[in-house]
């Protein structure tokens, strides 16, 4: 398969890597080298920085997949030479100067943003509710005991910092838009997938289609890596 063969994946907020478990394997049995990011949800420095690392190690050139705020990480990280392409799955995609929490101001409030809690040192949790009614309502129980579980907390500053070169301006760009998400506005995926010129996938799903819908997610993300001629895929 032509192509970009390096997948490197970035989780989002109150989530870490396994919530791209369904994923790799689809991609890796396509002939993709696919990695998770395990980011400290500390800071955007902090991700930006922990995203890099992996895409620096990587043996040509990196598709990145960014989920939820992992977007806003690989709107930076994107810059990295390496990256030459990026994928938005029901995500933030901030331009340059815009903090996520600007981004969502001009769209309706999203329903688990009454379920989240403040912990110590700033960092913020999602309640049993959140998760199971407003997080990933359309997974099994199991799996949603599962997210609750490997949730990460979230230092609460990342929602009030801007976000610097934005790359979606000079890398081509993929978006999944989950039509059932109570996390971001469907309506702020889809404003910003059409103000980046992204290709866009629409799926009646929650925030978490990569666990509700992933031989979709990774059926899009295969095709996206596939995109790129001969000369990207050797760069």
């Amino acid at each position: 398969m032509a192509g970009v063969k390096n997948v490197v994946l970035v989780h989002g907020a109150w989530a870490d890597g396994s919530c791209w478990s369904k994923v790799i394997p689809i991609l890796i049995a396509k002939g993709l080298h696919a990695v998770a990011v395990q980011n400290p949800l500390s800071s955007v420095a902090d991700d930006v920085a922990s995203t890099n690392r992996l895409v620096d190690i990587q043996d040509g050139p990196v598709l990145l997949v960014g989920h939820s705020y992992g977007g806003a990480v690989i709107t930076e990280a994107g810059n990295n030479p390496k990256v030459a392409g990026l994928v938005y799955v029901a995500a933030f995609a901030p331009e340059e100067g815009e903090t996520l929490a600007g981004l969502a101001q001009g769209f309706p409030p999203p329903p688990l943003f009454k379920e989240i809690q403040p912990i110590a040192d700033g960092y913020l949790m999602l309640t049993r509710t959140g998760v199971f009614d407003h997080f990933g309502q359309d997974l099994t129980t199991a799996e949603k005991e599962l997210v609750l579980a490997a949730q990460g907390a979230t230092q609460g500053a990342i929602l009030a910092t801007p976000i610097g070169k934005a790359a979606w301006h000079a890398k081509p760009s993929w978006f999944v838009i989950a039509s059932n998400d109570h996390a971001i506005a469907p309506e702020q995926e889809a404003s910003t997938a059409q103000r980046m010129g992204s290709k866009t996938l629409t799926l009646a799903s929650s925030h978490l289609p990569m666990l509700s819908q992933p031989d979709k997610v990774a059926a899009f993300i295969i095709e996206a890596a596939g995109s790129f001629g001969e000369k990207a895929a050797s760069a």
